[in-house]
């Protein structure tokens, strides 16, 4: 039986979740070496990782805490037909086969068909199979589906939006149809969750968030609201049982709380330490992880609104800020300045297009071309916190003083990251500014780059419109080989790069702290990680 799915999801029902995915995420030199798996082979112990953020909804893909959350949580109980390879720290992850052992696209670009692995189960036992799948993605697509939710739904769309029948073939291999060709589709279902059916229906859709079951490498024990979620290694995962026994994940925003609870044991592990604290910490044995990934810090520039709607204006603030101050006296080396639009670590990422270095004398002739030679006041949002943000209102302050260096005039309004993407998800600028300060991602998911640079994007993007960008893109997307999208993507990025509707800044190295009994951890060019890996101490 071939499904249909009842009604396409409008692009703004999707929006938020897309928002808080990637801005609540919350970069080139491959040095997941600095972590190594020292001390030969271990297996065990209790993981207690601090994060920076608020800890998602363990329901498949409602989330809400962004890539950090789905790294830490989602992705360890979960896996989608395909996953990211993370085994490897020199280059960006490839997608490979996870819950499908392999696929083929037809002729017409659109029509995919799933190999599915054999000998899969659920944490409850429950065999995966076609009918798993089918099960999961009319809870996600089908709005007749009893198990379907709105929130669901609107989570679920931009993975699998264009998605539009889906049918079983046998008991290992299943059909999907997009609505256009799509060629990073792949890609996209490494972040469309498999639950076990059997769980679903024992606790209904609405309270499956208190009892999650997958097929991941972890298993879900207990959540207590605001402080932790507890999970158990899955001693029967298909890939074989993780080496640790437990993973415990904390919320822990405020950064010197984070490194008070590494030193004093309440955690072994802490996502994002403070730059500040970096050198004492390993003074006292910890050991600092760090590599490339996709990752940009950036303003976004209201290019509607006189003067940064004259492009000479928004090069001239690229111009204008010393990005290598920033990345190494600022954030201690946990960054690299961002000298174009494509982030580092992604196959898009042209080494001969970097185009924005410290210039104040340019940057001056720039503004006089313009006809504001004297200078002009502007506005910008900064989030006080947030995965993927480094420390955004120092960073701001920092632009802030190279700004006024040469006569631009800077107001920084602080908010908070939910209030901030809140707004940006409704087309709106939060407290009314000409600009906002964030992080994102733009090839981890190649689904969300329309959203950043297209001139349709449903949430707020500083009115950036090019149709050539466009055209790029659209052409990309429906190119399955990477090599053809590489090429379109790059001239894409250089466009935008050109335009320069952002003022970048820099890009992250994905720095974290490690007890020193804490080993195996492989850090790759990526948002995510690989815990599987990972073993605890006693020492």
């Amino acid at each position: 039986m071939t499904h249909h799915r009842p009604a396409r999801i409008s692009p703004r029902a999707g929006a938020l979740p897309a928002v808080a995915v990637v801005l609540l995420a919350t970069a080139g030199c491959g040095s997941g070496a600095e972590a190594p798996a020292a001390g030969g082979e271990g297996r065990g112990g209790t993981l207690v990782v601090g994060a920076t953020g608020k800890l998602p909804n363990p329901d498949t893909v409602i989330g809400g805490a962004g890539f950090e959350g789905k790294r830490l949580v989602s992705f360890q109980i979960y896996e989608g037909l395909t996953h990211y390879d993370l085994s490897g720290t020199d280059r960006p992850p490839a997608v490979t086969g996870a819950l499908a052992e392999s696929w083929k696209v037809a002729e017409d670009s659109r029509t995919w068909t799933f190999k599915l692995r054999k000998g899969v189960t659920f944490q409850d036992g429950t065999p995966f199979d076609a009918d798993a799948v089918l099960f999961n993605l009319d809870r996600y697509l089908n709005k007749q589906s009893e198990n379907y939710t709105d929130a669901i739904g609107a989570a679920a769309a931009e993975y699998a939006g264009s998605i539009t029948t889906y049918r079983k073939l046998d008991a290992d291999h299943v059909e999907l149809v997009t609505k256009d060709p799509n060629g990073h589709f792949p890609e996209d279902l490494a972040h469309v969750l498999i639950a076990s059916p059997t769980a679903v229906r024992k606790t209904g859709s609405k309270d499956f968030a208190k009892q999650p079951v997958g097929t991941g490498p972890f298993s879900f024990v207990s959540h207590t609201e605001g402080q932790q979620i507890e999970l158990a290694a899955n001693k029967s995962y298909w890939r074989g049982a993780p080496k640790l026994d437990r993973l415990i994940v904390k919320p822990l925003p405020d950064a010197a709380a984070r490194t008070a609870a590494l030193r004093s044991g309440g955690v072994n592990w802490i996502e994002y330490p403070n730059p500040d604290d970096i050198e004492s910490l390993q003074r006292d044995g910890v050991r600092i992880a760090t590599n490339s990934y996709d990752h940009i810090w950036y303003w976004i520039l209201d290019t509607s609104k006189a003067p940064w709607n004259d492009p000479r204006v928004r090069k001239a603030a690229n111009f204008a800020v010393n990005r290598q101050a920033i990345a190494e006296k600022l954030l201690r080396g946990t960054a690299d300045p961002a000298l174009q639009a494509a982030p580092r670590a992604t196959f898009a990422y042209d080494p001969a297009g970097d185009a924005y270095g410290y210039d104040p004398a340019k940057a001056k002739a720039l503004l006089a071309e313009a006809g504001v030679a004297g200078g002009f006041s502007t506005s910008v949002t900064v989030p006080t916190g947030g995965s993927g943000n480094l420390l955004p209102v120092p960073i701001s302050e920092a632009i802030q003083r190279d700004l006024a260096a040469v006569g631009i005039k800077v107001e920084l309004r602080t908010t908070d990251w939910s209030t901030l993407i809140g707004a940006e998800a409704k087309g709106q600028v939060a407290l009314g500014s000409d600009a906002i300060a964030q992080s994102t991602t733009l090839f981890q998911s190649e689904a969300l780059l329309p959203l950043f640079i297209g001139s349709k994007s449903p949430f707020w993007t500083g009115h950036y419109s090019n149709p050539k960008v466009d055209e790029l893109l659209k052409s990309a997307s429906a190119q399955p080989d990477q090599a053809k999208r590489q090429a379109d993507y790059r001239q894409a990025l250089s466009l935008v790069t050109a335009d320069a509707p952002w003022l970048f800044v820099v890009n992250d190295r994905n720095p974290r702290a490690l007890s020193p009994k804490v080993q195996g951890l492989v850090q790759p060019q990526s948002w995510f990680i690989d815990l599987t890996t990972v073993w605890v101490g006693k020492q």
